[in-house]
Order: C-alpha cells, then structure tokens, then sequence
C-alpha cells in the first residue's frame, strides 16, 4: 500500500508555478512547425539549452533527413522512457494571432498544450529526482505529421525500457490517455481517359465518375460497432470544366481500437476495384501506428491511480481517444505504455489551445514519483 505524503507548501507550488511558466513561454516563442526544418532546429536548441539547465547533462542531437531530435540518456541499463515532441501544427507567424498570455490560471499559445508544456514538466520532475539513472528522455521533431523519421528511433528506445511515459497533453479533466486508435493512411489514385466533354464525351472514361464509386466503397469500410472509422476526406479530379476527368485522388483516413481491424481494412483498401470500363485503381499507403490498447497501460495506470491518492491529487481518470501519438509506436513494440501526462487544459491545435497552470506542479509531482517508482521496481526486479 502507498504511503500518504505530505503536500508541499503552498508557497512553494506557487514558485514552482511560476518558474513553470516562464519556461513553458521560452518554448512557445521559439515556434516549431514540423515542416519548417529550420525552425524545428532552431526550437531543439532551445529546449536542449532548457534541459541541459534542469538535468546538469547536454542532449544529444539526432539529426534524420534533415529533422532534429533530442536524447538524453542517465546510466547504463535504461528502465523508464520519457517520450514527448517539439514540433508544433502552427505555422510561422502564429504568434501574432495567438500571443502568449497568462491570465485567470489559464496559459496561451500556440502548442503550449500540445505539447510544450509537457516538456517542461518533464525537465522539472526530474530535476527532482535524487539520481537520473535507468532514465531515458526522448524529444522528437516530426511527431505531430507521423514520426516519419523518428519511428525507429521511438521504437527502439522503447524496446531499451520496462516502461514509456508520454507527456502528451491530458484528456478532458486532467484524464490520463490509456487507450488510443491505431491510424492507417491511403490515397485512392484513379486513372481515366481525357475527352472533350461537348464533342465526344463517350470516349472518355470518367475518373471522377470513378472515384465517386471509390468513395462509397471506402466510406462502408468502417464498422461504428467496433469503433472503426473510415473517412474519405481530401478528393481532387479533373482539369477544366469542358475535359472529362483523366485522373483523379483520394486521400482515406482510417482509425481502429483493434489490430485485426487495422489488418481488414487494409486488406479491403488493397483489394479495391474500379467500376467503370477502362478506368484503372491504385491503392498506396497503409498501417501509420497501431493501436494503443488498454492492457498496455493497464498496470501503469493503476499505479498512477495510487501514487496521485497517495499525494492527495487523486483520483485519476482514464480516457479512451481517437488521435494517436507516439504512445501508440512504443505500445506496438510490446513496451507498456501510459499517456496523457502532460499538461491539464485543452484547445489542441485549436484556437483556444490552453494549460491549466495550477495543475502544472500537481502533475508534475505526479510525474517525479512515478518515475521514481518505476525506476525502482524495474531495478529490482533485475537482481
């Protein structure tokens, strides 16, 4: 059984509070849309200047196709995995429209939820720590369009760790993310026959007629029951208004709970076929991260539960979502897996994006002693 411990005192949570804050604006100004590589680089110095302040270490910067991340590393056997990102959806110049601000204990700024905050309760939980061996902290740059450089890297420090703590931003009212979908991606590519729609239209094969049909088909691919979603959404056809379309796209986005769910539609999206004589179908694309399934989060989640009892910041709440994270790649790789443990507020890629700042310390707390029990266990359990 837990042991209660003593709050620390209110003076103290609110200096702690507000040296949160300032460091959190630090991160926000320094704007990182993940496909400005430059700024991406621009904002990995920034935060590895950050951690190497708190942490008493310099990240080590890994540089893929030109997108910068950042390690830190603490003994020789790594236990517990910190995992989070500094890239951002908001593009250069959103600081204009969304400027920092603090007012009424509620923070603003563009990806000061998702995930900023999170970094900076990560720098600060450990700095709390007695000792950092066994702990791994990884901060990518390209998490928000797929990790499509940093999957390997993810996967394999995952694959080093007994446990990986996401510091993506929390659910609604502070809920820890204990189940998230897995996500496929796919683009429809049709090809027709061009054709003057006036004079001889019958010697054309309609590429958008043929999409049309795509469409239907991939929409009746989803399944609410099991909470599959299969969306059409991006279509492009034709040229001008007087040519019978010669090509046409469609880009398909598909969220599952279940693997087996993820292996159907794939293989229903392989297996389409065109409708119309003449016209030709190409499925490109694919599985993007698994799913995040409860059982992979279960054990961390229920002592998550004891620890915030335990600091008198309970009871915890789960939540189950439909956006997935890099959460979903280490839980695909086998390594139990908790998200959510960032920043309380909400508005993620959204015009009121916001952290609730009270919460910052509490959860932060959260953070260090669960860290610390982890370490522990893991450790323990070697000998």
């Amino acid at each position: 059984m837990t042991e209660r411990r003593a709050a620390p005192s209110a003076l103290h949570e609110r200096a702690r509070e507000a040296a949160m804050i300032a460091d959190i604006e630090r991160l926000v100004r320094c704007e990182s849309p993940s496909d400005d590589l430059a700024a991406v680089a621009r904002s990995a110095e920034a935060v590895a200047e950050l951690g190497a302040r708190y942490l008493g270490a310099e990240a080590e910067r890994i540089v893929i196709d030109g997108c910068t991340h950042l390690r830190w590393r603490f003994g020789r056997e790594p236990r517990v995995l910190l995992l989070g990102h500094h890239d951002t959806v908001w593009p250069l110049g959103s600081l204009d429209t969304h400027p920092f601000d603090v007012r009424d204990g509620v923070l603003r700024g563009p990806g000061c939820f998702d995930m900023k905050a999170g970094l900076v309760m990560a720098f600060h939980a450990l700095a709390a720590l007695d000792a950092l061996d066994g702990v791994t902290l990884l901060i990518t740059g390209d998490e928000e369009p797929g990790s499509p450089t940093s999957r390997e890297l993810v996967e394999d420090e995952a694959r080093r760790c007994a446990a990986t703590l996401v510091l993506e931003a929390a659910g609604p009212g502070g809920a820890l993310k204990t189940e998230r979908k897995g996500v496929s991606r796919y683009e429809v590519l049709v090809r027709g026959r061009a054709a003057h729609a006036g004079l001889e239209p019958e010697r054309g094969v309609n590429a958008a007629v043929e999409l049309a049909h795509q469409v239907m088909a991939v929409a009746a691919l989803g399944d609410p029951a099991l909470g599959t979603t299969v969306t059409p959404a991006r279509l492009e056809a034709g040229t001008t208004v007087n040519t019978v379309p010669a090509a046409a796209r469609l880009a398909v986005d598909v969220r599952v709970r279940h693997a087996a769910e993820q292996r159907r539609v794939h293989t229903a999206m392989r297996g389409l076929w065109p409708y119309l004589t003449g016209a030709e179908v190409e499925v490109v694309g694919g599985p993007n991260r698994p799913p995040l399934a409860a059982t992979a989060s279960k054990d961390l989640f229920e002592r998550a539960w004891r620890i915030a009892e335990a600091l008198g910041i309970g009871p915890l709440t789960s939540v189950a979502v439909g956006g997935a994270s890099d959460g979903n790649l280490t839980a695909g790789v086998g390594t139990p897996t908790l998200d959510g443990l960032g920043a309380v507020g909400g508005g993620a890629h959204a015009d009121d994006e916001h952290v609730i700042t009270a919460e910052l310390p509490r959860r932060t707390r959260l953070l260090t002693a669960l860290i610390t029990e982890l370490g522990l266990v893991s450790h323990l359990s070697t000998l």
